[in-house]
Order: structure tokens, then C-alpha cells, then sequence
């Protein structure tokens, strides 16, 4: 590693920053950088070096590194990365799939069996105050599962998961289907490292948004028309913006949450109480 690079990140707390060219992802790296050295991380590893490159002119210190969150060797080099640069003070996983981009296996491979993975491997590199925010939705709000589906959602390391979880959920996964499931996982996964991570002295929490305007949220609006019905049914009647939840991501990570561990934020505009209370 370029020493002076070295030199110039042990000034600033280290953010990992893990699907940080998408459109939510770099918002959070963009805010984060005011703070932060940031390790951006993405698949696509030369768009991660242009946005890297754009943002150090701006005076961030940006560095990337490609990763590919099923690849088990791409996250320990990520890792790797992350140890050269100093301990991670914070990490945000926010990464995920979509139900218009892929099958229901790759949705719940990237939005939860990623997310464990990343969770175990980033551990050991987190000190006291440290914290790790993963996005989730609104769809773990709306997604109810019976308990044997809950159980197995919470083994998503587990061998043979994908099979389990379809078996147990008694028909194949649909894009739509995975998509709630796996967000549902991620909250659980909170949940269920809280001691874990408080016994370090960090913090693990979830952060759902509803219908937030992103590419990726334009997508599903022109994809799913019944995203317009649940746009009428938000209380604030609009969708969220970026700054909102990039407002509370850095909330979340920030010392004034410092007793906020193993818990979710839904931010939604008041859907799912509507969806709950209807009038």
C-alpha cells in the first residue's frame, strides 16, 4: 500500500461502506466521507475506482476495492483491505437486490447470505464504539413468515439454506417472496449479533426505508404497478428522499445512538402503521 495513503487514512475513522456505487450507496459514501476515510466497496470493482477517483478531487479520502459478497476469498480480501487501513469504526452494508433484478436465489444470496458473511468477517476489526448499519425495507415490516421459515431464516451460513428455506416455505421463492424474506433475515440478523457485538463494546442495527426515490426504486414502481397503490396508501403522501435516509444512517452510526443496539428504524412516511390502522 502507498505509504502516504497510509498515512492519510489513520487520520480519520475507517467506514466500509459495502454496494457503495449504487444510488442509496453512494450517498451514504458521500456523507460518510466528511467524516470518515472510506473503503468503498462494489462488484464492480473499476466503476468503484472511477467513483473513488472523483470523489478524492473533491477532497475525500476515497479508496476502493471490488468485492463480491458471495465470493467467500472477495470478502477476506476486502477484510484484508480494511485491516491495512486501521479498525473499523463503521461499516454500512447497503448492498441489495431488488425483485425486478434477479431470481429468488440470488436475491436472498446477496440481501442475507452476504450480509452474514460480511457480518462474521468485519467482526473481529471492530473496536469499542464501532458500529455496523444494514440496510434492510419496509418489505421485513410487511413480510410475515411462520416460525419454521423465521428459524430457518436466522442459519443463513447454514449448508443447504436456499433449499431449506424453500422447502419450509412450500413452494419456490419468488423474486417478490425473497426479497421480503431476505430483508426479514437482515433485521433477525441485527437482532440476533446484538449481545454478540455489545460484548465488544459495538453496535449492530438495521435501517428500513419504504418507498424511498432511488434508480432502483424507479425500477420496481415501473415494474410493480401495486408500488403506486401503496405510494397513495403513505400517510406523508411522497415518496422518501435520499438525503432522509442518509440523515439517519448517520444518526445511527454516529455517538448520539451510542445506546441504540440490535434494533431497527423503519422509515417509511407512516406506511406500515396505515397498512396496520387503516382508516
Amino acid at each position: 500500500m502507498d505509504t502516504n495513503l497510509l498515512q492519510s487514512t489513520k487520520k480519520l475513522p475507517l467506514a466500509v461502506v459495502i454496494g457503495g456505487c449504487g444510488g442509496m450507496g453512494l450517498a451514504c459514501v458521500r456523507r460518510l466521507a466528511q467524516t470518515h476515510t472510506v473503503l468503498l466497496a462494489d462488484k464492480d470493482g473499476p466503476k468503484a475506482q472511477k467513483v473513488s477517483e472523483s470523489l478524492s478531487v473533491e477532497g475525500y479520502t476515497v479508496v476502493a476495492q471490488p468485492c463480491d459478497v458471495i465470493d467467500h476469498e472477495s470478502i477476506y480480501a476486502l477484510f484484508s483491505r480494511a485491516a491495512e487501513l486501521g479498525p473499523v469504526r463503521t461499516l454500512v452494508y447497503v448492498l441489495g437486490l431488488s425483485p425486478s433484478m434477479a431470481d429468488g436465489r440470488r436475491i436472498v444470496e446477496v440481501n442475507l447470505v452476504g450480509a452474514a458473511r460480511v457480518a462474521e468477517a468485519v467482526m473481529p476489526l471492530m473496536e469499542t464504539g464501532s458500529v455496523a448499519l444494514f440496510v434492510s425495507s419496509l418489505a421485513a415490516h410487511a413480510c410475515k413468515p411462520d416460525d419454521a421459515v423465521l428459524q430457518a431464516l436466522d442459519e443463513p451460513l447454514a449448508a443447504n439454506f436456499f433449499e431449506r428455506l424453500e422447502t419450509l416455505h412450500g413452494q419456490p421463492i419468488s423474486s417478490a417472496d425473497a426479497y421480503g424474506l431476505s430483508k426479514a433475515g437482515m433485521n433477525r440478523l441485527c437482532r440476533r449479533l446484538a449481545s454478540r457485538w455489545g460484548a465488544r463494546g459495538a453496535r449492530i442495527v438495521s435501517l428500513s426505508p419504504g418507498l424511498i426515490r432511488t434508480p432502483m426504486g424507479d425500477l420496481e414502481f415501473r415494474n410493480q404497478p401495486s408500488k403506486h397503490q401503496l405510494l397513495e396508501r403513505t400517510p406523508l403522501k411522497r415518496q422518501g428522499g435520499l438525503t432522509e435516509v442518509v440523515d439517519a444512517m448517520e444518526f445511527l452510526c454516529s455517538e448520539r445512538a451510542s445506546f441504540i443496539n440490535g434494533t431497527d428504524l423503519l422509515i417509511d412516511g407512516g406506511l406500515a402503521a396505515a397498512v396496520e390502522f387503516p382508516t
